[in-house]
């Protein structure tokens, strides 16, 4: 599904701000994930082609490795400019939605900050509550992803980071559809209707996106944000566990942590497929911002 060309623009301020951040403490992170990746790029079967979710430029993504049908996805209209920069190399690329859903998430929250028949705001707090109300009746069918799979039948698909991406995105789609108001509440003790609305889509989307993955046929290489924690504290992962909050090691008593899943568990809805690795690393993206990174790896 094309995206349209505000939602482009957005995507594109987006990652040109995430590739201007300080990669200092990135080092890691990065070498895993190139590890984790490169691995799934060397395993596929070379008589099939190779579909990258959330190729964005390239950070990593061992392109070096990648057999020569491999096809990167990211709707952001530099992703692809990106890549070659980095990695010489200009592989073949779909620029779509793979949600197929974000344009109509734009259209109603856009809707939902205007006064019908006038081109003025409602307040914040009544605009919102429209949008959460509204939030159910967005489609969550992610067409465009389904019939590329079906027309190309990949072997191996990879998410490089990009489905606990969608939640931000969605996001940030809504604060740019309510410029200049605030569409969520500002006090973390009272209940956001908005927010609430926006998790249960959101883990709607997720599951549907899974589904389409599950049903591929397709060895399945995820990589995803699974927590954030948002504050300064120190952090270690023990031995696996399926919650990834009974993992974490800290001296902290309460950690303020976020959930960009909105509370989708992707072990739990893959089981069946057969799981060849599992893992977990923190990723220190920011000040107050640590990120607990998912690493899972199904095929025959």
């Amino acid at each position: 599904m094309a995206i349209s060309r505000r939602l482009k623009r957005m995507l594109a301020a987006e990652q040109a701000s995430f590739m201007r951040r300080s990669r200092k403490h990135w080092v890691s992170h990065l070498a895993r994930a190139k590890d984790f990746i490169g691995a799934a790029l060397v395993g596929a079967d070379p008589n099939r082609p190779v579909l990258i979710l959330g190729a964005g430029c390239g950070l990593e993504i061992p392109w070096n490795l990648a057999p020569a049908s491999t096809f990167g996805w990211d709707a952001a209209p530099l992703s692809r400019l990106w890549t070659c920069l980095r990695h010489h190399r200009w592989p073949p690329w779909v620029f779509d939605d793979m949600t197929s859903a974000f344009d109509e998430l734009d259209k109603v929250s856009r809707r939902s900050a205007l006064v019908p028949g006038r081109w003025t705001l409602r307040p914040a707090h009544s605009a919102a509550r429209r949008l959460a109300g509204l939030m159910p009746s967005i489609p969550v069918a992610p067409r465009a992803l389904r019939e590329w799979i079906g027309e190309h039948r990949p072997g191996a698909i990879i998410c490089a980071n990009v489905l606990g991406q969608l939640k931000p995105m969605a996001q940030r789609i809504i604060e740019r559809a309510f410029k200049p108001m605030s569409p969520w509440v500002s006090d973390p003790e009272l209940k956001d209707p908005l927010q609430e609305a926006l998790d249960i889509w959101i883990a709607r989307l997720l599951k549907a996106i899974l589904g389409v993955l599950r049903d591929s046929d397709s060895a399945l290489c995820l990589l995803h944000d699974r927590a954030v924690i948002h504050q300064e504290a120190d952090l270690a992962l023990g031995d696996w566990e399926d919650s990834w909050a009974g993992q974490i090691n800290t001296s902290e008593v309460i950690l303020e942590a976020s959930d960009p899943l909105s509370g989708v568990d992707f072990v739990a809805e893959l089981n069946g497929l057969p799981c060849r690795s599992k893992e977990r690393w923190i990723w220190p993206l920011a000040l107050k911002q640590i990120h607990i990174v998912e690493a899972l790896a199904y095929g025959k």
